[in-house]
């Protein structure tokens, strides 16, 4: 099995794909100034299997279109909707991120909590703009450095993994560039990589390999985890999620 399935295998199971919670994306909602209305239309890019998705569809109540690469993620989002009696306002999409099938100005909203890195931040949110309508809102979560300083063990395995790692004030920058005006931003506590994220994916490793008769595949995905947990354990202090709101600002003279 190569590396993705095997990825898909050992996260498929899980609440969620990164660190977050529910309350995180209600935060997020209200700095947003989102209430619920049927008319709104939301997309939640890099949705996985709906962690976010289904907060927004109870919290709003709009029509929300959940979009990942991987059909497999979003058949377990549609397991979730129909049991929690939300189908009817949750549409699935598979689509790449940096493709997206949407029309120029037909959203209202554009959600995406850890997944962005996959396009890059800045190439995202460029890409994402004309999607908006004017006074469109933006809202992702996305790796943050919370210091101007790291530990060099840090700065330098995050930054393999993501080149675009940077401070809040840069990627606020970023936003302001690309034509939005920031709304909101707020930092993703502790729990939300530990008791969210981490513990419950630690909880899989076993079955997981047991599955894949320890193969070394296997065992180098559950190393390359183990590592960044350990990481984070140790350097908390000096990186998490930032979730940033923006709003479209409309560029018509």
């Amino acid at each position: 099995m190569d590396e993705l399935n095997l990825l898909i295998d050992l996260h498929i199971g899980a609440d969620r794909q990164g660190p977050g919670d529910a309350m995180q994306t209600r935060k997020a909602i209200a700095l947003a100034g989102l209430s619920p209305s049927n008319q709104l239309k939301v997309a939640d890019i890099g949705c996985g299997t709906g962690a976010s998705t289904m907060v927004l569809a109870q919290d709003l109540r709009s029509q929300i279109v959940a979009v990942d690469t991987l059909p497999e993620f979003l058949g377990a989002l549609r397991s979730r909707a129909e049991r929690a009696g939300l189908s009817d306002c949750i549409t699935t999409m598979s689509a790449s991120m940096d493709s997206l099938p949407f029309e120029d100005g037909s959203l209202d909203v554009m959600w995406s909590e850890g997944a962005i890195y996959n396009i890059g931040f800045a190439n995202g949110v460029r890409q994402w703009r004309r999607f908006l309508k004017p006074g469109g809102l933006l809202a992702v979560s996305e790796l943050t450095w919370l210091t101007s300083r790291r530990p060099t063990e840090l700065e330098e395995h995050w930054r393999a993994q993501y080149a675009e790692v940077a401070t809040a004030s840069s990627k606020m920058d970023v936003l302001e560039r690309a034509g939005y005006e920031p709304v909101g931003y707020f930092v993703l506590p502790e729990h939300c990589w530990i008791d969210a994220y981490y513990r419950p994916m630690q909880r899989r490793f076993p079955a997981f390999l047991e599955r894949h008769s320890s193969s070394e595949a296997a065992k180098a995905i559950v190393a390359a985890e183990v590592l960044e947990i350990e990481l984070y354990e140790r350097f908390q202090s000096f990186v998490s999620y930032g979730f940033y709101i923006a709003r479209k600002i409309d560029d018509s003279p």
